[in-house]
């Protein structure tokens, strides 16, 4: 008995603790821990710690980890610092330096048992699920931190370099620490490599118009003939263009051209001080609205059909709301692309919404201001902290290793700023109160909005691994939209899932007529069972639907533009090209 309660009492001691450094781990975060702080306090992490209720765990739950963690911590010590046979599964650790020394193979083991411990301790934490997804979080950005692989006292490989090297390694990873900071963010590719309009974005074309938001791309046709209804595409403000169009091989702008469809693209302004009282009803009249009516303007065509992605998709579906509130109806086919109409499944980024964060960015920024692109970036790379941070801070750093050219990831680091009014509507009206998918509930651009005007068919495509717009999330935009829907489900996460070209042969899709009702994000999982799976990618599926929505085909025009809307400059333009 008196074991017993020792052991109880050991367990109480180890909740405490486990609470106290929670609470110091999440003041980090929003206050300047881990690198992260800026995204993190913008986007509601600044406010975690004071709306933590006290933790409990199930004491079961308690004196079981504990156990498992006494009898594993004690086959460890009993170890000693006696080579292992075998390698880390972990690939942080799983270098032949790792395994050749002693001390760094302990360090590492014993990091990964207390990994495993506090992992242990959060999933067992009781509570709502917002509450238990914040712990989670917390300890899996503390214990990526924490990792022996980040320092270089610890790191095997790291040293193991610097003897090889004769120490240039080192030298070279303080060049470039100074680079990265002077620049401002961690380099995760070779960016001196590429140049927009030179290496990506290299898809011809022309600006045909322009104004403080947004710049119109006309693209060259490839085909001799082009359908007669074109296309308009509305990428993500919070990031820029390109991403559809990295290179020709992968360019889905460039597909989309080559499969025939007179091509348009709105390349949004990265916003300045000048645009910093700019807000929602501002992108939704004088930017996509725009651009519907200038791409129908230019071609002559009464309807056209038009494509968003992620943060694209929901400006698209605001806009045509707006319009079919006012009785127009001017696209005949709509794709979303890893977007939200329906705001109920989050995902990882629930955890950062609640209304004192919502109120905070409101009071902070609904009247005027920015939300940094750096900021903004920091927080998604840290929603994988050891993919998209800690590994480019051991190569850069540790290994002074430049990472290699990859051009999505330049893209990734080329952040643009969002102006805070229109940021601030955002986070309350979507992600906070869901309030899109409500008709009637919101006013935008002085109409009611009612997603069940838009009777258009659409495509609506999630990815099944992405972190952004979980693929629940995607699907829920079948339960709003009232017209004949195609829901596609690729493989891959929010980005790689979209820019799979079919030449690739990579990945696979599912696709399933059948679209059930019901809660999110179960009902997708019921769709899922009676999807089929396919092989490759899920473009050429795509292509097929949208030339049945696409019209006749006519001779392609031979200059860009028209009499009113004249060439402008070229293709990227100069918006594009504006860094935050």
């Amino acid at each position: 008995m008196n074991s017993d309660a020792n052991l109880a009492q050991s367990a109480q001691q180890m909740q405490e603790t486990f609470a106290q450094g929670l609470k110091q781990v999440m003041g980090a975060m929003a206050g300047g821990g881990f690198g992260a702080a800026p995204g993190f306090a913008q986007i509601g992490m600044a406010d975690a710690q004071a709306t933590l209720p006290p933790l409990q765990i199930d004491p079961l739950k308690l004196l079981e980890i504990q156990k498992t963690y006494l009898a594993d911590i004690s086959t460890l010590w009993n170890s000693g610092l006696q080579a292992s046979t075998s390698k880390s599964t972990d690939r942080r650790f799983s270098s032949e330096a790792w395994h050749q020394n002693p001390v760094a193979q302990f360090a590492a083991s014993a990091y990964l048992l207390n990994a495993r411990t506090l992992m242990g301790l959060a999933d067992a934490v009781e509570g709502d699920e917002k509450t238990k997804a914040r712990v989670r979080f917390a300890v899996e950005q503390a214990m990526a931190a924490a990792a022996p692989s980040n320092f270089l006292a610890l790191n095997a490989e790291a040293q193991k370099k610097a003897i090889d090297t004769q120490g240039e390694s080192i030298a070279q990873g303080l060049t470039n620490l100074l680079h990265d900071m002077k620049q401002g963010h961690v380099s995760m590719t070779d960016e001196s490599v590429f140049e927009v309009g030179k290496n990506v974005a290299t898809t011809e074309g022309a600006v045909v118009f322009e104004n403080e938001f947004f710049q119109l791309i006309e693209y060259k046709p490839l085909t001799a003939k082009v359908y007669e209804r074109p296309f308009l595409l509305v990428p993500p403000c919070i990031n820029k263009f390109y991403i559809l169009d990295l290179q020709p091989e992968n360019s889905l702008i460039r597909y989309a051209v080559a499969q025939g469809h007179r091509t348009f693209v709105v390349s949004w302004r990265n916003p300045d001080e000048s645009m910093a009282e700019k807000t929602w009803d501002d992108y939704i009249e004088h930017a996509a609205i725009k651009a519907i009516e200038v791409t129908q303007d230019i071609t002559g065509a009464k309807t056209i059909n038009a494509l968003g992605f992620c943060v694209g998709g929901t400006i698209l579906g605001t806009a045509l709301a707006v319009l079919a509130a006012r009785g127009d109806k001017p696209v005949a086919s709509a794709t979303f692309l890893t977007s939200l109409l329906e705001f109920s499944d989050t995902g990882i980024l629930d955890i950062f919404i609640d209304e004192q964060s919502v109120s905070y960015r409101e009071m902070q920024m609904g009247k005027g201001g920015l939300l940094k692109g750096q900021d903004l970036a920091s927080t998604f790379s840290f929603l994988r902290p050891n993919d998209l941070v800690w590994n480019y801070v051991v190569g850069n750093y540790l290994k002074g290793e430049t990472p290699p050219p990859f051009d999505l990831l330049y893209w990734n680091s080329d952040s643009t700023n969002l102006p805070g009014p229109f940021y601030a509507w955002y986070l309350r009206n979507t992600y906070f109160e869901n309030n899109l998918a409500k008709p009637g509930k919101l006013t935008v651009c002085g109409q009611k909005v009612d997603l069940g005007k838009l009777d258009m068919p659409a495509y609506i495509y999630g990815s099944r691994e992405d972190h952004i717009v979980p693929v629940g999330g995607a699907y829920a935009s079948t339960q709003v939209l009232p017209g004949k829907k195609r829901f596609v489900m690729g493989a891959s996460g929010h980005i790689a899932g979209v820019i799979n070209p079919p030449a690739k042969k990579k990945r696979s899709y599912w696709t399933n007529d059948k679209l059930p009702q019901g809660k999110f994000p179960a009902v997708q999982a019921d769709w899922l069972k009676g999807a089929t799976e396919h092989p490759g990618s899920w473009w050429t599926d795509w292509s097929d639907w949208l030339k049945t929505h696409a019209g006749k085909q006519i001779a392609a025009p031979k200059s860009y533009g028209s009499r009113q809307h004249k060439v402008i400059e070229a293709a990227p333009g100069r918006y594009v090209k504006a860094k935050a």
